[in-house]
Order: structure tokens, then C-alpha cells, then sequence
């Protein structure tokens, strides 16, 4: 395994959300080398789920990107916050839905050639509707679309958030097991 040796490290800005720094390295080879570096304190992801098979989207102008996305409710995680409370709220501020089959699906970096951003991924089943309480400065559009809707749209490349991608291969499996053991009949509709 190669690593690389940190000499030296120097932070250029703190921002609310994330720190940027300039990390002077050597390399396997004893060359010197420099790393920019994007600090970010990790974030959630849930896939939802209602009974009725329809998954919960938000839709929001990325500024980075001068365009909107559809993808799965996710946010930062604040300092003493828990993981699982972080998914919970995020789920009832952007959706106003609510759940309590929680799944766990491990966890991915965004961006690791300049970022040590981790997001944790969850899925949340039987998701029940409440009221969106989204934060100040977030204007989201729900989207309630088809499960099958959605994979297609993702395999014609429709879907371009890396986090809505990696929910829906994690979550898979795990949404057709569920929804193969609940007879059709008693499935809601939405």
C-alpha cells in the first residue's frame, strides 16, 4: 500500500460549512508534493420509501453546477448531532415525511481526490407524510416518483447526484425484498 507522508499543513479558509487547506506531502517515491484539501464535517442521505413504492426526491438549484438536480434528501450534519437523529430530521425538514424502518447502508465519499466529505446512507421505508419544514435558505420542490421510474432514469443518466446513485444500488436489493413480501393488494397507492 502507498501513502503518502504529511510534512507540513496549512488552512487558507474556514467557512460555515467547509475548511479548505494547502497539505505539503512526500511521496512514495521521497518527491515532495502539494494537496489541496476540502475539509467537510460528513452529511446524511435517505432514500425513502412510501408503501405505495414511490421514492422522495427534492429537487434544488446547485449553484457549483448553475443547475437544478433531483436527488435524494440529504444534509450536513451539525457538531454534537448523531447520525441517525441527523437522517431523521433532514427527512422531516425537506419532506415532511416521516418513517420507522430504518435501514442503515454504509457510507461513501463524495469527492476523495480533493475531499474528505463522508456521507452515510440510510434507507427509510414506509415513509408516512407530515409537513416540510426545510431550512431558511433551502427552496425544494418534493418530487413523489415511481420506483421503476426512478432506475430508469438513472441507468439513461436522468440522475446525475452521486449520492442518489449510490442510495439507489445500496438500497436495491433490500426495497424489492420488502416490497415482494407485501402482498399487492395491501400495498397503499399514493
Amino acid at each position: 500500500m502507498h501513502r503518502e507522508l504529511e510534512i507540513a499543513r496549512k488552512t487558507i479558509f474556514e467557512g460555515a460549512i467547509i475548511t479548505v487547506r494547502i497539505d505539503r506531502v512526500r511521496l512514495p517515491n521521497g518527491k515532495e508534493a502539494t494537496r489541496e484539501v476540502v475539509s467537510h464535517p460528513g452529511a446524511v442521505a435517505v432514500l425513502a420509501v412510501t408503501s405505495g413504492k414511490k421514492v422522495l426526491l427534492v429537487e434544488q438549484f446547485r449553484k457549483p453546477i448553475e443547475k437544478n438536480l433531483l436527488e435524494a434528501p440529504a444534509g450536513k450534519l451539525e457538531p454534537t448531532e448523531s447520525i441517525e437523529s441527523c437522517v431523521k430530521r433532514e427527512l422531516a425538514e425537506e419532506t415532511g415525511y416521516h418513517s420507522d424502518m430504518w435501514i442503515p447502508i454504509g457510507s461513501i465519499f463524495t469527492t476523495a481526490g480533493f475531499s474528505d466529505e463522508k456521507i452515510w446512507l440510510f434507507l427509510a421505508l414506509n415513509a408516512q407524510k407530515g409537513k416540510a419544514q426545510p431550512d431558511e435558505d433551502e427552496f425544494l420542490s418534493l418530487h413523489t416518483v415511481d420506483w421503476d421510474w426512478l432506475w430508469a432514469q438513472a441507468e439513461t443518466g436522468v440522475i446525475e447526484d452521486a449520492k442518489t446513485l449510490a442510495l439507489l444500488i445500496r438500497a436495491k436489493s433490500k426495497v424489492e425484498a420488502y416490497f415482494d413480501d407485501i402482498p399487492t393488494d395491501r400495498r397503499e397507492s399514493f
